[in-house]
């Protein structure tokens, strides 16, 4: 089989490492589908195992679509996907971490922490965000600081990755900015129903326009609460050039839809769209 990228999607840069905007998100093959217990276990009856996703990947690889996201260390069935893939193309996928570390004030924690980052790198991502439940831990609100986060973006540097903090909440970003962190982008929950967003839409709008490293915005779609042509052309038309989207697929087919939702938000062009059925195939409304 030849592999060949049909078209590139755009990309931007983080710390000079180029990204594509489009972020492959994992949430969808993990089992993690925010909506109930049969959905997730829908999801890992279906992705348990790496075979099933290597079709999915490689949809979006032929798209220029190379960066993916996920807890790596978590999900080895993934990773697994993720090598079989770089090894068919011949070509890297950049892999975006999100280790939840261990944050406690000893040495035993430092020492762990330090531990799972370095893992991070050995499995070969190039960037390293802080899980939001670990970060979270180390905001104080009063002083509008991270505590000790400096102790972990080192960890990171220092394993040859990039830094970045995975933000739910929203005062992440704005602590780090004002503060001058060692943080070269964020993860930051964004979509038009403002599904799991901590603030209004509006608020999280100016801090990621305001935000002085790129952001990537997940959960485009809130978790499948709206559909896609609504959630990507929302992201899209309101996010910067150089921030990022993160959408999760569950199969090949949703990711070629994604993908031409997106190309056609970005190219502010009409998106080639299958119509919807119905038991009355001659409805006008369906034309």
């Amino acid at each position: 089989m030849d592999y060949i990228v049909k078209k590139e999607f755009p990309r931007t840069t983080v710390d000079g490492l180029s990204l594509s905007r489009f972020i492959i998100g994992t949430n969808w093959m993990a089992g993690y589908s925010h909506r109930s217990d049969a959905a997730d276990n829908m999801i890992k009856e279906r992705h348990n195992r790496a075979e099933t996703m290597i079709p999915m990947f490689d949809t979006f690889m032929e798209n220029g679509i190379d960066t993916i996201m996920a807890p790596f260390g978590q999900l080895p069935h993934i990773l697994e996907a993720v090598k079989k893939t770089e090894d068919n193309w011949g070509r890297e996928m950049i892999m975006v971490d999100t280790p939840v570390i261990n944050v406690d004030d000893t040495p035993e924690a430092r020492r762990e922490a330090e531990a799972t980052i370095k893992a991070t790198a050995q499995r070969g991502s190039k960037i390293c965000l802080i899980h939001h439940y670990s970060a979270e831990q180390l905001v104080n609100k009063n002083k509008r600081q991270i505590t000790r986060l400096d102790d972990y973006t080192k960890m990171i540097r220092d394993a040859g990755m990039i830094p970045g903090l995975s933000a739910h909440m929203p005062e992440l970003v704005v602590y780090s900015d004002e503060n001058g962190y060692d943080i070269e982008t964020y993860i930051q929950i964004y979509n038009c129903m403002g599904f799991l967003m901590q603030v209004e839409i509006e608020s999280v709008y100016n801090i990621i326009r305001n935000a002085k490293k790129p952001v990537m915005a997940i959960k485009p779609m809130a978790a499948g609460r709206t559909t896609p042509f609504v959630g990507l052309n929302f992201s899209y038309a309101t996010l910067r050039d150089c921030d990022m989207v993160c959408c999760g697929c569950f199969n090949e087919r949703e990711a070629a839809e994604d993908i031409e939702i997106s190309f056609a938000a970005l190219e502010r062009r009409g998106a080639n769209l299958a119509k919807r059925n119905s038991p009355a195939k001659n409805q006008s409304a369906l034309k």
